[in-house]
Order: structure tokens, then C-alpha cells, then sequence
């Protein structure tokens, strides 16, 4: 796939935006959570994490891929992660410690693919790796539910549960990048 100079396009406008919405989420998670703004906080962020899907797919559909929209696209996915996160954490809905193992492994996973790219090496995104984004959002949008709506659901225990697999695909999909570039570390003699 051709990679364009053009950086005004519609994906990566889709992208500019998830860090709008980002902002609004996190306006709303410091908000009293009655239900209307946890449930616009849900909608904000549904809408965030599926334009992480849609942009990609236009990009590539449209062959519109550019350096920005590959330099901002995973760090628009991180940030809404992270604020998500971060922001639950003083509602007592998903332990800190938690956040700091997911929060790490991003910082530490993409050094390693700035390294990586420093050599020629170019890193795609792999199926574990879709499959731990997927997780988060999903653990996410349980924990930002306005749990009373179902209360006859544990419905923060099961996000929480969501959360700790998706824990587990984070720090294995972490360990599979280092596996995988691992000749980088080696210094050929």
C-alpha cells in the first residue's frame, strides 16, 4: 500500500477527531455520574473506539494512507485508552495498578517500534494486538456503563473481568513485539 503526502483526508480527520471526543469523555468521567452523562459518556466513547475502526478502513479502502494518519492513528487509540482508564480509576471502577501495567507496556511498546523503525524495521499491528485493543474497549465500555440500569448484572465486576484478559493480551501481545524484534537487541559482531 502506497503511503500519500496529502494530510487533510477524511480518515485522518476521523482520527483528529477520536482526540476531540477523547476530551469530551473526559469531561464527562469528572462529571457527577448521574445516568444522562454516563450514558453520553458511553455514547462518546462507542463512538470514539469505533472511529479507531473506520478510519483504518477508509485509509485502506481509499488507499489515502498517510505518515501522519500512521503516526497519530495508534497514539489517538492510546490516549482514549489511558484517559478512559485514568478516569475511572477515582470512581473506584478499575484498580490503579491496572492502569499503570496497561499504560507501561504502551510507553515501553512504542519505544521499541521507534527503535524498531529507527533500523528499517517496520512493526504491523498483529492479531494479538488487534485482539487486546478490542478487549480494552470492550472492559471499558462495560466500566463507564451506568451500572443501575442493569443492576440484576454485575455489570462493573464483568468489566472488570474484561479488563484483567485484556491485562493478559496486553502484557503477551507486549512480550510477542519483543520476541519478534528481538534482533534488534543483538549486536551483530
Amino acid at each position: 500500500m502506497k503511503t500519500h503526502r496529502k494530510v487533510l483526508t477524511i480518515p485522518n480527520l476521523i482520527t483528529g477527531g477520536r482526540f476531540l471526543l477523547t476530551a469530551v469523555l473526559m469531561f464527562l468521567l469528572m462529571r457527577p455520574q448521574t445516568t444522562g452523562t454516563a450514558l453520553l459518556a458511553l455514547l462518546v466513547f462507542i463512538l470514539a473506539a469505533c472511529s479507531d475502526w473506520v478510519d483504518g478502513y477508509l485509509a485502506r479502502r481509499w488507499e489515502s494512507v498517510t505518515i501522519l494518519g500512521k503516526l497519530m492513528d495508534p497514539l489517538a487509540d492510546k490516549v482514549l485508552v489511558a484517559t478512559a482508564m485514568l478516569m475511572l480509576i477515582p470512581l473506584g471502577r478499575i484498580p490503579a495498578w491496572l492502569v499503570l501495567v496497561i499504560i507501561v507496556r504502551e510507553f515501553v511498546i512504542t519505544g521499541l517500534r521507534g527503535v524498531a523503525a529507527s533500523t528499517g524495521t517496520v512493526v504491523a499491528a498483529s492479531f494479538l494486538g488487534k485482539l487486546k485493543s478490542t478487549s480494552q474497549y470492550i472492559g471499558l465500555g462495560f466500566l463507564i456503563f451506568p451500572e443501575h440500569l442493569l443492576s440484576f448484572l454485575p455489570i462493573y465486576s464483568i468489566g472488570r473481568c474484561i479488563m484483567y484478559v485484556a491485562l493478559v493480551l496486553t502484557v503477551w501481545s507486549g512480550l510477542d513485539y519483543f520476541y519478534k524484534l528481538r534482533s534488534i537487541f543483538v549486536e551483530e559482531r
